[in-house]
């Protein structure tokens, strides 16, 4: 795959399965369901996941996003490995506990450094946190916290790769550029029963909503 890592191949560290490159003349599609947070949204071309979206205010902000996103796109019943995508999201969204990791994603057009940041936000757990600069410093980078946080603001494959479970220093929130913005990243993590620091703090008792930014 044109700009893969040396060393990487098939399946990255994450478990993420890189989707093989497709005619991209082939056409487009995407599927609205809903979700317990709201209606998302998968677009897929051939075999492969291009883009998944997080819950708008409203459908017709949905579609006129997905528009300006993949314009070529139509929209379709979706194909049975999308279908299973949308299972795993729905459970995930839910308060399944559901690794989504082995959804075929497609990554081709993603810069170098996203795709390593994807990577690791994929082997986040669910009900599990990691900060900006922890995420770079497994990158090898540990000066590149803000970087993490730009790549992450750019992920076209929430909740897909978990950009949620990504949070600032000292259990803060951090941004979250989906629409409801920190609130839906909250609301995320409190499906999730994510702890947002390894030891008891003030804070604990109250829901994520609640605490501090």
């Amino acid at each position: 795959m044109p700009g893969l890592d040396p060393g990487i191949s098939g399946k990255g560290f994450s478990g993420l399965r890189f989707a093989p490159p497709e005619n991209d003349a082939m056409p487009q599609h995407y599927h609205l369901f809903d979700t317990a947070i709201g209606a998302c949204a998968l677009v897929w071309q051939a075999g492969r996941i291009i883009g998944s979206q997080l819950p708008e205010a409203d459908e017709d902000t949905a579609l006129r996003r997905l528009a300006k996103r993949f314009p070529q796109a139509s929209e379709a019943s979706p194909p049975d490995f999308a279908q299973a995508a949308i299972a795993d999201i729905r459970a995930l969204l839910d308060g399944d506990p559901r690794d989504l990791s082995h959804l075929p994603v497609d990554l081709a057009s993603v810069p170098a450094f996203n795709r390593r940041v994807y990577e690791v936000a994929l082997a986040i757990p669910p009900g599990e946190v990691l900060t900006y600069g922890e995420v770079a410093a497994r990158l090898g980078e540990p000066g590149a916290a803000r970087a993490v946080g730009v790549a992450l603001g750019q992920n076209p494959f929430a909740p897909i790769v978990p950009c949620h479970r990504v949070l600032a220093a000292g259990g803060k929130t951090g941004g979250f550029s989906a629409d409801g913005g920190i609130e839906t990243k909250l609301r995320m993590l409190t499906i999730e029963k994510a702890r947002t620091s390894p030891l008891p703090g003030l804070f604990d008792a109250l829901p994520l909503a609640a605490r501090p930014r």
